[in-house]
């Protein structure tokens, strides 16, 4: 089992990932009992029996849409974004959108390619967790939550930009 970053800490991953086969349908594939991610097509397709599940989390491609949670999201302890390769940035949003527009306070993980670059940034939008691509070491990947000290910009974390949270004082004329 794999080690995640969650809240800033190191901690075993102990929600796996149903990903479907090339002969499996979101509306026949079996969900294993106990705590599973599944994709967001197994949790529209199965929705009223799963949604009667406290173990169930969901995990977004970066395709999809995070309106499709929009009346289940209170509901779900754990929502992950799919990033399948470093350079597609649409996760962002789609956090963000969960976050801001959404208002989802559960667990909000980053998976796939996820690297130590993109820590700092993604929890900007409201990531809170990150499964670190497998061949990364997760320690490194911990520092990058902290490479910069103070954000510029504003954010789901800082509602307003640097020069709006900072009081400056200027010489007398």
């Amino acid at each position: 089992m794999r080690n995640i970053i969650k809240d800033r800490a190191i901690l075993a991953n102990d929600w796996p990932l149903l990903r479907l086969s090339e002969e499996q349908t979101a509306e026949s594939v079996a969900v294993p009992s106990g705590r599973v991610i599944v994709p967001l097509a197994v949790w529209l397709a199965q929705r009223p029996a799963l949604r009667a599940r406290t173990d169930v989390g969901v995990w977004i491609a970066s395709s999809e849409r995070a309106e499709a949670l929009r009346d289940d999201v209170a509901l779900l302890p754990l929502i992950a974004v799919d990033f399948p390769k470093f350079s597609d940035g649409r996760g962002y949003s789609i956090a963000y959108q969960l976050r801001a527009r959404l208002a989802y306070t559960g667990e909000l993980r980053a998976i796939g390619d996820v690297l130590r670059d993109q820590l700092f940034y993604m929890q900007r939008v409201g990531f809170n967790a990150f499964d670190v691509r497998a061949d990364r070491d997760v320690e490194d990947a911990l520092k990058g939550l902290t490479d910069f000290s103070v954000p510029y910009q504003n954010s789901w974390d800082h509602k307003a930009p640097l020069f709006g949270r900072v009081q400056r004082t200027g010489a007398a004329a």
